[in-house]
């Protein structure tokens, strides 16, 4: 019987692209699909719960787990780290289901560096006048801060070619459906098969 592990995918795209949204609809829909949980060194809003929301740690904890090589990705922002612990997610992937880390193009590549086998799928709007509609409309950003994450949007625009997948979210619905496509086919790669797997085809009836 063949026992492939899950698929590690990574979800990146500019702030207003919808990340979030779609992430949380295509986890929805599955019950082999999980969202990681990342740690970070922030204080805890009143409605974030600890393993649900974010694990809060210390910063020193933080700092000890990046000298004890315990994160898929790490970064600072805010004078806060933000991360990926790795023992959480590689047991996921280890039982079979699939792990959707939701990070900045920055942590992705990261990731690629470490499990050469991740799927990078960069999310982006139709258009990017479309992206700045949706800033736009959110009603909490300044006029500066628009312009700076249009910059953003651009540059990271321009290093998309470093992920594996291109995924345009028209409609929420259109782009989940674009994902759990690209986790199918993942799936069904021979080259996920351990070496037990690969035996198993070569003796099978």
């Amino acid at each position: 019987m063949l026992m492939s592990k899950g698929v590690l995918m990574v979800v990146s795209g500019p702030s207003g692209a919808g990340k979030g949204t779609v992430v949380r609809q295509l986890v929805a829909r599955s019950d082999k699909i999980f969202l990681s949980v990342s740690a970070t060194t922030r204080t805890p809003r009143p409605s974030e719960i600890h393993g649900n929301h974010y694990f809060f740690v210390s910063k020193d904890n933080f700092e000890e787990m990046i000298k004890k090589d315990e994160l898929l990705e790490y970064a600072e922002y805010a004078g806060n780290y933000y991360g990926t612990p790795s023992a959480a997610v590689d047991k996921m992937l280890e039982d079979g289901k699939d792990v959707i880390l939701e990070i900045e193009m920055q942590g992705g590549l990261q990731v690629r560096k470490k499990r050469p086998d991740a799927v990078l799928v960069f999310l982006i709007p139709p258009s990017m006048e479309e992206l700045e509609y949706r800033l736009r409309s959110r009603g909490t950003e300044s006029e500066q801060s628009i312009r700076e994450r249009l910059a953003i949007a651009e540059k990271e625009y321009r290093n998309a070619h470093q992920y594996d997948y291109l995924v345009v979210n028209d409609t929420v619905d259109n782009a989940v459906k674009t994902l759990q496509a690209i986790l199918t086919a993942e799936r069904c790669s021979l080259k996920r098969l351990s070496l037990d797997d690969m035996r198993y085809i070569r003796t099978a009836p």
